[in-house]
Parts: structure tokens; C-alpha cells; sequence
């Protein structure tokens, strides 16, 4: 008679030669769950950025690179001519004027619409009767759209029947001839920009204000510092990483202003107020025969100096605040 001997079942236990058993596939969906919600929410800004920015810089890009035509444009076959383009916009004599306009209006935009909107944001900080409902009207040349504010302007400049020069003449100065001067096409147009700008940095620049504590004030009055004093040792320091900001996205800004400029003057008379984004436009659509290669290459030259800007500000922010 032969008995069978029964051995034990044994549990596998994981050790350092055993494997950990396998998660069941519903404790896998539940670990990776967490992931698939945030690619859920990043694929509509991903779409966003791939469509409207990722995609048109790339066309631009192309059309930079290549002899595009009527004809080449709508079929798609242009032949590649490499950096020719960028070298007939180097050549053309637009060029150098365009640069220095470029710069000048820039430049003197970006000076005067922080030095009014610093004053303005440190004058209602005050936080005095009515500061709240003239700061709301501050906010009114922002708030139009550009056509309007442009148009305004040029009906406000126009020589003959302008606000300005009637202003001017009661005073008993000579008329101005602001749009069709090529002495003073740039400044009008800079004036404008001025008066549009402001307000953004009214708004920005007085929320920074919002974050410095009202101790330090008073601690610094308490010490005998004049005004003078707490503002160039208290709020112009502190309100640095926000003037930074403020003065990034306003340069950004003023790069590729177009609207102002061209209902106003059109980049004229003889190219005195042409800029880059101005040109890029006449280039690639204020012709009959566009030229569509030298146009892009005139806006990538712009999308260049504000990604160099762009990266200039960042390495500055990286600096503080390793420091």
C-alpha cells in the first residue's frame, strides 16, 4: 500500500533573490491616473502654443528661407535661396533708417511710459479721496482698441484742423505739420505710444507697490528720511523684480507696435517714422509685387531681439536671486 506524501504549499515571500508580485491592473490605472490628469490639462495650452505660435514662427521661418512669390505661395513650391533674403535686407537702404527708428521709438517709449507710470503708481498709493475712480480713468487709453486711439491721435495732430496746433496757435506758437513732417512724424507717433502705454505700467507697478510692507515707512520716517529718502532706498529697490517685468513685456511690446504707427503716418513721409514691424508689412503686403521672403526675414530679425532680451532678463533674474 503506498502513500502519497502531501508537501505544504508554500507562500512565496519577496525577498532579495524573490520578485515582488505584480500589481493588479486596476492598482496600475490608479498610480498612473494622477499623470493622465495632468496631460489632460496641459494638452488644450500644448494644442494652443503648437497652432497659434510653434507653427507660424516655423512658416515664417520657411518663407524667410525661401524665393516665394503670388503664384510659388499658393502652390507651395518655391525654390530654398537659403539666407539671400536676409542678405537683400541687410543690403537695402531701408534698412539702416528702419534700425534707428526702431531703436529711438523703443527706447524712448519704454523711458517715458516707466517714468510716468512709476509717478503716477507712487502718487496713488497715497490712497487719497477719489484715487480709486482716477486710476479706473487712467485705464481708459488701454482699454480702447488701437484703431480708435491711433485714429484719435491723428485727428488731434492733424495740421490743419488739430486740437494741438489750435492749442499751440492760442498760445501764440506756429503751427506744426506733426504727421507730415518728416521731422516730426517720429515723435507723433512716440507720443501716441507714450499715451497708450502708461496705464499698463500704472497698473503693474502700483500692484508691486501693494506688496512693499508700510513699516518699513515708517520705520525709515521715524529715522528722518524725506520722501526723496524712502523712495530711492525703499520702494525703488524693492519694486526691481517687478520693474524688470514691466520694463520685459513693454519692450516686447513697443518691438512690434504697427497699428499706431501705421494709421498714423504709414511709416512716412520718406520712411521718417519706418520701423521694422512697419516694414516687414510693407514688404510682404503694401506692394503689388510682395516680397514675401525679405518681409519675414525683417520679423524674425524682430523675433530675435526680443528672444535675446527675453534670455538677457532671465540670466539678470537667475543672478539676484542666487545672490
Amino acid at each position: 500500500m503506498s502513500h502519497t506524501t502531501q508537501v505544504p504549499h508554500r507562500r512565496r515571500v519577496p525577498g532579495k533573490s524573490g520578485a515582488a508580485p505584480a500589481a493588479p491592473p486596476r492598482a496600475r490605472r490608479r498610480l498612473s491616473s494622477p499623470q493622465w490628469a495632468a496631460w489632460a490639462f496641459l494638452a488644450p495650452v500644448t494644442l494652443y502654443l503648437a497652432f497659434f505660435y510653434a507653427y507660424p514662427l516655423y512658416r515664417n521661418l520657411d518663407l524667410s528661407l525661401r524665393n516665394y512669390t503670388v503664384r510659388s505661395f499658393v502652390q507651395g513650391n518655391a525654390p530654398f535661396t537659403g539666407l539671400k533674403n536676409y542678405q537683400t535686407v541687410l543690403d537695402d537702404p531701408t534698412f539702416a533708417p528702419a534700425l534707428l527708428h526702431t531703436v529711438v521709438f523703443t527706447a524712448v517709449c519704454l523711458v517715458f511710459q516707466y517714468a510716468i507710470g512709476l509717478a503716477l503708481a507712487v502718487f496713488f498709493n497715497q490712497h487719497f479721496r477719489l484715487s480709486a475712480t482716477l486710476r479706473a480713468l487712467f485705464l481708459v487709453p488701454w482699454l480702447l482698441p488701437l484703431i480708435v486711439s491711433a485714429s484719435t491721435w491723428s485727428w488731434m495732430l492733424n495740421s490743419e484742423s488739430g486740437v494741438v496746433n489750435a492749442v499751440l496757435g492760442a498760445v501764440g506758437i506756429d503751427s506744426v505739420n506733426w504727421l507730415t513732417s518728416p521731422s516730426w512724424s517720429l515723435t507723433s507717433v512716440i507720443i501716441a505710444n507714450i499715451w497708450i502705454g502708461v496705464p499698463f505700467n500704472l497698473v503693474v507697478l502700483h500692484s508691486g507697490l501693494q506688496s512693499i510692507p508700510a513699516s518699513l515707512y515708517e520705520a525709515a520716517a521715524l529715522d528722518g528720511a524725506n520722501a526723496w529718502q524712502r523712495f530711492w532706498r525703499i520702494t525703488f529697490p524693492l519694486l526691481r523684480p517687478v520693474s524688470a517685468i514691466t520694463l520685459l513685456l513693454g519692450l516686447v511690446y513697443t518691438l512690434k507696435v504697427f497699428d499706431i504707427i501705421w494709421i498714423m503716418t504709414k511709416g512716412g513721409p520718406a520712411d521718417s517714422s519706418t520701423t521694422f514691424a512697419t516694414w516687414s508689412y510693407q514688404l510682404g503686403f503694401g506692394n503689388l509685387l510682395p516680397a514675401f521672403g525679405p518681409g519675414a526675414a525683417v520679423g524674425n530679425l524682430l523675433v530675435v531681439a526680443a528672444l535675446v532680451f527675453g534670455l538677457v532678463y532671465v540670466r539678470v533674474q537667475r543672478k539676484q536671486a542666487l545672490s
